[in-house]
């Protein structure tokens, strides 16, 4: 998807759904096959179920049919974002502080490009990330992405 359909449906989508009470975890859109295909990931602090991602869909799906931002048609999927959500927002740096994540950014730091650890916290848009040996400060704008990861007790 072009960063600037990506950006015009998250722009068009993010005020509905919060209005339903949901928030915009993140949009995809691509071909697969012959069929293109719109997914939409919702969240909720109390979790998502399968009753949820249907009602987000049913609106969803009338509101862009009104709207029409895709040229083509299309399949559209609401889910949740899963056990191992991506981290993209200042909000959900916070939201998820003490959980283990997993970061892979543009430029290395401390010689990794990759870091696994406890998420300490979000200040002046870097994140800290604690790990068994030491403690990284990685700046947001050095994310190429930052996944939960899922822990099973």
């Amino acid at each position: 998807m072009s960063k600037s359909m990506k950006v015009k449906l998250e722009e068009l989508c993010t005020p509905y759904i919060e209005n339903l009470g949901y928030e915009l975890v993140d949009i995809t859109y691509g071909k697969e096959g012959a069929q293109w295909i719109l997914r939409v990931f919702i969240d909720h602090p109390k979790g998502i179920g399968i009753e949820d991602c249907e009602k987000v869909s049913r609106a969803l799906s009338n509101f862009l049919d009104a709207k029409d931002p895709i040229p083509y048609s299309y399949i559209l999927e609401v889910s949740s974002p899963g056990l191992d959500r991506p981290l993209k927002k200042e909000k959900d740096f916070e939201r998820f502080q003490g959980n283990i994540i997993t970061v892979k950014t543009k430029e290395a730091v401390g010689n990794r490009r990759k870091i696994t650890g406890k998420l300490m916290g979000i200040n002046e848009g870097q994140i800290e990330v604690l790990t068994d040996t030491e403690t990284f400060l990685i700046p947001q704008e050095n994310i190429l992405s930052a996944r939960l990861v899922p822990q099973f007790d």
